[in-house]
């Protein structure tokens, strides 16, 4: 016999064999073989399911992350806008209390200076009311040695006087 052509015995005996073995396996190998397939399948849906739901919780957390990203921000902005709102509020208010006090110090000062002012007004008539009467005094005294003299200005002056009250 050639070596592709089998010997018919060889070939029973190879069938026989084949079938034994296919039964065998047919019932004991091939229930647990599909079983553990089924199992790795069950295993495989379960864990593409468990990645699907981990894909949409990632997904969620993500824009959850994003809303809260965003409204972090929405905060920021706002509590900025309040810090500069506050800072203008606190600027405007010094310069409202620092003008309100220069104008009461230049009021202040104004009334000192004008009671200074005053006060060497009046410092000065009555020095210069005093160096008058000594002036006058001085020469009263020189004019009035004589005592012709001395009456010549009480006639004058009495002269006046009487006309100043015509008038």
């Amino acid at each position: 016999m050639g070596l592709l052509t089998p010997d018919p015995g060889l070939l029973f005996w190879m069938i026989i064999v084949f079938g034994v073995v296919f039964f065998i396996l047919a019932k004991y190998g091939f229930p647990v073989i599909i079983k553990m397939v089924e199992d790795r399948k069950a295993y495989i849906d379960n864990s593409l399911k468990a990645a699907r739901e981990a894909n949409e919780q990632l997904a969620n957390v993500k824009a959850e992350g994003e809303k809260i990203l965003a409204q972090a921000h929405e905060e920021q902005a706002r509590i900025l806008a309040e810090a500069a709102a506050t800072r203008d509020r606190i600027i405007k208010d010094a310069q409202n209390r620092a003008i309100s006090e220069g104008d009461r110090l230049m009021i202040e000062i104004k009334k000192q200076i004008e009671t200074e002012k005053e006060s060497a007004i009046r410092d000065i008539r009555r020095q210069v009311a005093v160096l008058s009467v000594g002036i006058a005094e001085k020469i009263m005294r020189n004019k009035l040695a004589d005592a012709k003299e001395q009456e010549e200005l009480i006639d004058r002056m009495l002269d006046e006087m009487i006309e100043s009250s015509k008038k």
